[in-house]
């Protein structure tokens, strides 16, 4: 079941986020300004653009990916806003030009080109966004809630706290963390991921992939399918990257010194598989994580019998009976999507 479910997915982004080849092989393939006649030849191009940066190749990419319908689903479109948001974030004094290159493409694809700007980390994205909103008309809804702050930015990333204890799970369970719902902030999925990996492969910065990292204590959350899902795929995914990309594996390494305890555990375990190339092991255990907590339920739920010692000075029964019995959301969507991961996921899945 969960296996049908993780090849699902479109795979359309496979040869980008789960690297094919060495830095050097992809570059000698795809030289700068090449003609992007093929997806193949754009997908090698992509790959190669962190050693061989080449801003003013990015219009023809993005036109070639509009014409291929490639932004057609916006689940399979998170690494390409990424990739087109980490160049304009690398060269703020061409990106206001380079926007005006893109426009061209499909109105209806415009969304991919604001979400990239939102997504940009460029100071001035604001004002970018208000240059072309009237040549983005068909988006002007989207662009105004951007830069009214009503949707969020790559900066503004949710991380939940997996396994939370005792008191968190009834505040959750009982809707009394309503001020958190009030602030507008991006939730963590493998649809975001797809957004890092792809600024990252445009950048070859830390910062996308410093983000990713901090998701990595959610491969260990037994309470939610969703949690567990996005740190099963920020885990799988750092791996299999990094057992092609010695520079993103130097960067992990580096990076171990200076994280928490619960990430540092994590991240050693990414840094072994990455080095001893034991991804086979990992996509095991991932698999049956999921498999385990769709089948049993979420561990909080296994002990909401315990809850009427609680007492009802804090808690009502009717409260906990419905929360025992599933009357009350307990958070356990199964709908499992994102490129990234469903790129990751096609190894993990594979038998």
């Amino acid at each position: 079941m969960v296996a049908r479910l993780l090849r699902h997915a479109t795979m359309a982004l496979v040869a980008v986020l789960v690297l094919a080849a060495t830095h050097s092989a992809s570059a000698r393939a795809a030289p700068p300004n090449a003609v992007f006649n093929s997806t193949d030849a754009m997908l090698r191009w992509i790959n190669a653009y962190r050693t061989r940066p080449d801003p003013n190749g990015l219009p023809a990419i993005v036109r070639a990916l509009s014409q291929l319908q490639a932004f057609k689903d916006p689940e399979t479109s998170g690494a390409y806003i990424g990739f087109i948001a980490g160049v304009l974030g690398a060269n703020p004094s061409r990106a206001e030009a380079l926007i005006s290159r893109m426009i061209s493409i499909d109105p209806t694809d415009h969304w991919v080109l604001v979400r990239a700007i939102a997504y940009s980390g460029l100071p001035n994205w604001k004002d970018l966004l208000a240059t072309f909103v009237n040549r983005m008309p068909t988006r002007r809804v989207m662009i105004d809630q951007y830069l009214d702050g009503k949707l969020p930015t790559l900066d503004q990333i949710a991380y939940p706290k997996p396994n939370p204890g005792m008191f968190e799970r009834i505040k959750y369970v009982l809707k009394l963390d309503s001020d958190d719902k009030k602030k507008v902030a991006l939730v963590a999925s493998p649809e975001v991921i797809d957004v890092l990996w792809g600024y990252y492969l445009a950048t070859g910065s830390y910062a996308p992939i410093g983000k990713i990292v901090k998701l990595l204590p959610l491969s260990n959350d037994h309470d939610n399918v969703d949690n567990l899902t996005t740190g099963s795929a920020a885990k799988f995914t750092l791996a299999s990257n990094a057992v092609r990309d010695m520079h993103l594996l130097g960067m992990l390494k580096k990076a171990v010194k200076t994280q928490p305890k619960d990430v540092v555990v994590v991240l050693n375990d990414v840094i072994e598989t990455a080095e001893t190339v034991d991804t086979a092991r990992m996509r095991k255990e991932s698999l049956a994580a999921i498999e385990e907590l769709k089948q049993k339920g979420p561990d909080a739920k296994r002990e909401l019998t315990g809850w009427g010692q609680v007492g009802e000075g804090a808690l009502s029964m009717g409260c906990i009976v419905a929360a025992a019995t599933g009357q009350i959301e307990l958070g356990l969507p199964c709908v499992i999507g994102g490129a990234a991961y469903s790129a990751g996921m096609q190894y993990i899945s594979k038998q």
